[in-house]
């Protein structure tokens, strides 16, 4: 089974990239669960978010302890305990940032989806960028499947919009060859 971990600030949307995850897997026939940690929410406090992904009905109702992939939406969340906390020696972190030491032993992707939202978007919502650069560097789920789930959840401009999005942060993205 394959655990990741969202961390984010309220309103960047770490709970919806989360269930967008979790919907996509399920589009490319996977099982999967996306959820909250339900806490003090509110805009710009840490908000932690995760999904399970796995090739059998999942029946585990926890929060993600060990995860395999964390993603962090703020760059500014990095160096807080509870983000490195369970990480195992080969977890793979999916960072919003520029190519910056952020102190993290495992392997790390970077990319600035906070540039390129505010370029596509106006708003600094980096969420569906950071699914495009998840989907590049693991491969656990298709690029369709992640659009479809935008298509899903959002239509219209929104989705479009977040459609590009995650497009060019894919196109942009080297992945584990």
């Amino acid at each position: 089974m394959i655990e990741i971990r969202f961390h984010g600030r309220g309103g960047q949307g770490a709970v919806t990239a989360a269930a967008l995850l979790a919907k996509a897997a399920g589009y490319d026939n996977k099982f999967s669960q996306g959820f909250p940690a339900f806490g003090v929410e509110r805009r710009g406090a840490p908000v932690k978010a995760f999904t399970r992904i796995y090739d059998q009905p999942i029946t585990i109702r926890s929060q993600v302890y060990k995860p395999d992939y964390i993603v962090i939406l703020d760059p500014s969340l990095a160096g807080l305990p509870e983000v490195k906390e369970g990480l195992k020696p080969e977890s793979v972190i999916v960072i919003n940032a520029k190519e910056v030491n952020p102190g993290f032993e495992q392997k790390t992707h970077f990319y600035d989806a906070t540039s390129l939202a505010l370029k596509i978007l106006g708003r600094d919502i980096v969420n569906t960028a950071m699914l495009g650069v998840f989907a590049k560097a693991t491969k656990l789920v298709s690029m369709e499947s992640v659009q479809r789930a935008i298509d899903d959840t959002f239509g219209g401009k929104v989705g479009e919009l977040n459609k590009d999005l995650v497009k060019q942060a894919y196109d942009e993205t080297k992945g584990d060859e």
